[in-house]
């Protein structure tokens, strides 16, 4: 019998992976958490906690856009740039970068884009100019794009498949947690110290979270697990996946790009009370990672619809509700519990239906997840300027809804061909 299911097959096993020798995915018994499970939770730990740094140092221009602009003698415009071409090297380069890294060590390499991160983060505090802090960002962005193309799958193949889900909910939630706590940490420091004192404390983290990799994480390549290739590979719904990350985030940023100017002139609220506000919607997110990690246990099948399915009339609502200010700051959280909820369980669907190497396929749901900020930033840019904040709301709330649609395309199965 032939039908069109089988269309979809692996295209490369671990021997390509690794240039040979290696496990099928799902033939070795190498997990550490069946043989230790407190090593397996303590590089866990320190794998979220790399994630916490790398993210923080991203976003870290954000809230020193000011000092770094008058300590520098650089337009605000061309300061922000810094965050801009961080996040372009990520979606250019973050597939190719992990094709060409999927076959190291994957111990060695995780330890060596720690110290890189710690020798990156002086090099920015010590900046001479401009153009050095701009080079400094980009090698720090090349770190970050081979770094998310390989925590995912590393992360997984700690715990046997039944874990998985809680494994990637852990590393993804201290990278929300940088979000909430490391770029308002590293802003207190540089308006206390300096902001090259904020890259210091950047690279003192990362030198502190590369011991416990270093000593607890396993030598095995993940390739050598269940989490080297797809647990259920499916090209076509991969693809709609990535379409569903590009569209679901970018409508996301399309208004949160903007959500203090929307919160102040729409929703009312004082400027100096913003960052409470944002403090909220920040742990919202935590908590939208930790619930989206619980609903990819229990109903995989559609994990990732259901955020989708609250963000787009989240933000529909925010426009119809963004004047009256305690709405507004409810549908921005209830959004941001959404945004939180997807990226988790997409990137446990990208572990389930990655057609190859999920090295690979966590690069590209990287990619697809800068793309959706990038596109959602330039458009809501473009709603603001025209039509002030409000409708960036009504227009991401839009963009969501489209996402929904082919997110439900990725749940329905195609029609099986006709046995022959």
């Amino acid at each position: 019998m032939c039908c069109a299911e089988t269309s979809d097959r692996r295209e490369e096993g671990p021997e390509g992976i690794l240039g040979g020798g290696g496990s099928a995915p799902g033939t070795s018994s190498a997990v550490l958490h069946r043989d230790n499970p407190l090593a397996a939770t303590a590089a866990l730990g320190a794998l979220a906690a790399a994630a916490f740094a790398y993210v923080t140092t991203e976003s870290l221009p954000v809230g020193l856009l000011q000092p770094i602009s008058h300590g520098l003698h650089s337009s605000l415009v061309a300061t922000g740039r810094l965050v801009t071409v961080y996040a372009a090297i990520n979606v250019v380069l973050s597939a190719p970068l992990a094709h060409l890294t999927r076959g190291l060590p994957r111990k060695a390499t995780m330890c060596a884009l720690m110290a890189a991160l710690v020798l990156t983060s002086l090099a920015a505090s010590a900046a001479p100019g401009y153009g050095w802090l701009m080079v400094v960002r980009v090698v720090t962005a090349l770190g970050q794009a081979v770094f998310w193309a390989l925590v995912i799958p590393t992360a997984a193949s700690l715990f046997p498949e039944g874990m998985t889900g809680r494994a990637v909910g852990w590393v993804l939630g201290g990278a929300s947690l940088a979000v909430v706590l490391g770029v308002p940490a590293g802003t207190w420091l540089g308006q206390l110290a300096g902001w090259r004192a904020a890259f210091i404390g950047v690279a003192v983290l990362a030198g502190a979270v590369a011991v416990p990799i270093a000593l607890a994480l396993p030598t095995y390549h993940p390739a050598e697990t269940h989490a080297g290739t797809g647990s259920a590979p499916d090209r076509r719904r991969y693809r709609l996946a990535m379409a569903t990350t590009a569209l679901s985030i970018g409508g996301f940023f399309c208004m949160y790009t903007y959500v203090s100017p929307f919160l102040t002139k729409v929703a009312g609220l004082a400027l100096h009370d913003v960052p409470a506000v944002l403090l909220i919607t920040g742990g919202a997110t935590v908590g939208g990672v930790f619930a989206g990690s619980v609903v990819s246990r229990r109903r995989p099948d559609i994990a990732p619809l259901i955020p989708v399915a609250v963000m787009a009339p989240s933000l529909i609502a925010l426009y119809f509700t963004g004047r009256v200010l305690p709405a507004a700051i409810a549908f921005t959280a209830t959004a941001c519990i959404s945004l939180g909820a997807y990226d988790v369980s997409n990137q446990n669907r990208v572990l389930e239906v990655a057609p190859a190497s999920t090295d690979v396929a966590s690069a590209w749901a990287s990619a697809s997840f800068n793309m959706g900020i990038a596109g959602g930033s330039l458009a809501g840019g473009l709603v603001l300027h025209g039509y002030g904040p409000r409708p960036t709301a009504l227009l991401g709330g839009l963009v969501a809804l489209v996402a929904l649609l082919v997110a439900g395309a990725a749940v329905r199965r195609p029609r099986r061909a006709a046995v022959l």
